[in-house]
C-alpha cells in the first residue's frame, strides 16, 4: 500500500466547471476571475480580493503595494515555508526573524518588540499549519509601533480566532491554493484587503502595470504577469463552495490521528489553543527529546520505504544555505525553531484519507518508533 503525503479532492463539479471555461472564449481575464474574487472576499469578510498566480506572488505584491523595499526591515518567522522570506528578499528588504512559541509554533509575540528598529516597516506573521493563535497580540504590538501587518494565511483558509476569520487581522493578507492546501486551483493565490487603493495597485501590478482605464498597451508602472486564468478561477469557485465540506473531512482525519496516537508518550500531538478554530492544513507530530535528529531522519526514511509518504515540516528558514550565507545566521540563533524543526514528522493528510489508511499510518509509525 502506498499512502501519499497529500492529494487534492477534485469532483466532477470541478471538472465540469473547468471544461465549461475551455469551451468558452474567456480563458483569462474573463468573468470567472471577478466571480472568484467576489466569492472569496465575501467568505473571508473583506472588501476586496485580488487573485494572483501563487501565494508567493501575493505576498510580493503586498510588499510592493505598501512601498516596502531597500533599507526596510520586515519581522517574520524562521519556522515556515521559505516563500514568506523569499517575498521580503524579492523587494530587497531585510527579513528579521523572531523565534516561535513552542506550543503554537507561530511567532512569539513577547519577542517581537525586541526586534523592532527604526528601519522596521512591517510584520509578516504566518498562521503555521492553520493555527491563528497569538495573532491578536501580534496586531496589537504592530499597531502600537505603527507597523503594517501582512498576514500570511496561506496555510489557514477557514481558521478563526475569537470568532474573527483568518485573513482579516492584517492590513493585507494572502491565501494560497497549491494542491496540498485546504482548497486548490492547481496553482494560485489571493490577496485580501479593505483598502481600495492597495487592491487597485495589486490589480495593476499583477497585470503588467496596466491602468484601470488605460487600455491593453497603457502601463502606468513596472508590473508583472501574475494573473490567474479563468480556468484556475473556475476550479477555485467550486472548491470554495465546498469549503465547509472540505474542512469537515480534514477535521475528521485529524480526529482519527489524535484518537489513535493520543496514548503514545513518544509523540507530541498538534495543540489547538482555546478560542481558535483550526482549519487543518497538515498533520504534523513532533517526537519527544528522547529521539535524536538522526533517529528522526531514519524514521522518515523507514516510513517512506514502507510506502507511507512523510516529511519534515519545516526545516529552519535561516539555515537555508543562501539565507545563512547572506545574513550570517548560525546554530543557536533561534533555538526554539531549531529544536522543533529537528523533531517534526508530517503524516499523510488529505480530505479523502480513510480510517483504515490512518490506522495503517499510525501502526507503521509506532512500529518504526519501536525499532529505534
Amino acid at each position: 500500500m502506498f499512502i501519499p503525503l497529500s492529494r487534492p479532492d477534485i469532483t466532477e463539479r470541478e471538472v465540469n466547471a473547468v471544461c465549461e471555461v475551455l469551451r468558452s472564449y474567456h480563458l483569462s481575464l474573463g468573468p470567472k476571475l471577478g466571480e472568484f474574487e467576489q466569492a472569496f472576499a465575501k467568505y473571508i469578510g473583506t472588501k476586496r480580493a485580488v487573485a494572483v498566480n501563487s501565494g508567493t506572488s501575493g505576498l510580493f505584491l503586498c510588499l510592493k503595494a505598501l512601498k516596502i523595499g531597500p533599507g526596510d526591515e520586515v519581522i517574520t518567522t524562521p519556522f515556515t515555508f521559505i516563500a514568506s522570506t523569499n517575498s521580503i528578499m524579492m523587494v530587497d528588504a531585510k527579513p528579521v526573524f523572531v523565534d516561535i512559541d513552542p506550543e503554537t509554533l507561530n511567532i512569539d509575540p513577547s519577542k517581537i518588540e525586541a526586534a523592532i528598529t527604526e528601519k522596521t516597516k512591517a510584520v509578516l506573521p504566518v498562521e503555521v499549519f492553520g493555527n491563528p493563535a497569538g495573532f491578536d497580540k501580534i496586531c496589537d504590538i504592530a499597531q502600537k509601533h505603527n507597523l503594517v501587518v501582512i498576514e500570511d494565511s496561506c496555510e489557514a483558509l477557514g481558521s478563526s480566532l475569537n470568532g474573527k476569520m483568518v485573513g482579516t487581522f492584517g492590513q493585507m493578507s494572502v491565501f494560497a491554493f497549491y494542491p496540498n492546501k485546504q482548497m486548490t486551483t492547481g496553482e494560485g493565490g489571493m490577496i485580501l484587503t479593505d483598502d481600495d487603493d492597495l487592491a487597485d495597485m495589486c490589480v495593476s501590478l499583477r497585470n503588467q502595470g496596466r491602468e484601470k482605464m488605460g487600455g491593453w498597451l497603457g502601463h502606468k508602472c513596472l508590473g508583472y504577469n501574475y494573473r490567474l486564468s479563468d480556468i484556475n478561477c473556475a476550479l477555485g469557485i467550486v472548491q470554495l463552495s465546498r469549503i465547509d465540506e472540505i474542512k469537515a473531512k480534514r477535521r475528521q482525519v485529524a480526529q482519527w490521528y489524535l484518537e489513535i496516537l493520543s496514548n503514545d508518550d513518544r509523540i507530541i500531538l498538534p495543540h489547538q489553543p482555546p478560542a481558535t478554530e483550526i482549519s487543518w492544513f497538515v498533520f504534523v507530530i513532533r517526537l519527544t527529546n528522547q529521539f535524536t535528529l538522526q533517529q528522526r531522519n531514519n524514521i522518515l526514511k523507514q516510513m517512506n520505504d514502507n510506502g507511507i509518504q512523510v516529511s519534515n515540516y519545516f526545516p529552519p528558514v535561516h539555515f537555508q544555505p543562501f539565507i545563512a550565507e547572506q545574513f550570517g545566521f548560525k546554530q543557536g540563533d533561534f533555538p526554539i525553531t531549531e529544536s522543533v524543526s529537528k523533531s517534526t514528522i508530517a503524516l499523510p493528510f488529505y480530505n479523502n484519507l480513510t480510517r483504515e489508511q490512518v490506522e495503517t499510518v499510525c501502526k507503521t509509525l509506532k512500529q518504526t518508533l519501536d525499532s529505534c
